[in-house]
């Protein structure tokens, strides 16, 4: 699950961008199949979204909720992947965009009826 934060004046017009830059690199780095995209957009009124000062408006907070197991390089790459592309694709600036990866344990996630430690049909490793 990703949740993407930023003012909506710069956010909207970029969504569909911004999950596609994203999700490619999910699936480049982390291996996730191509129909594995879990986005939610949070567009904000910029009175209601601060943020540290030397940034611009299209300043973007991107939090990656995933299932604890991959390796420490791994998240490391997706983080510069993500940087890379984002200012690549989308021109924004990495000053601009902040990454942060939560990991939880497979127990504490549900999904079709079952909790992540009791899921043996996924479709990609997590341990990569």
């Amino acid at each position: 699950m990703i949740v993407i934060y930023g003012i909506k004046e710069n956010l909207n017009p970029i969504k569909a961008d911004m999950s596609n830059v994203i999700h490619s690199c999910l699936v480049t780095v982390l291996g996730l199949p191509e129909d594995k995209r879990a986005h939610r957009f949070i567009p904000m009124d910029k009175e209601d979204f601060y943020y540290p000062s030397g940034r611009s408006d299209a300043y973007t907070v991107i939090e990656i909720n995933m299932m604890e197991g991959r390796k420490k390089e791994t998240i490391k790459a997706l983080i510069k992947e993500l940087f890379q592309q984002i200012e690549r694709k989308l021109n924004i600036a990495p000053v601009d965009i902040e990454i942060i990866v939560k990991e939880q344990p497979a127990h504490c996630w549900g999904f079709r009826g079952m909790t992540g430690c009791e899921a043996r049909d996924l479709t990609y490793t997590i341990s990569v």
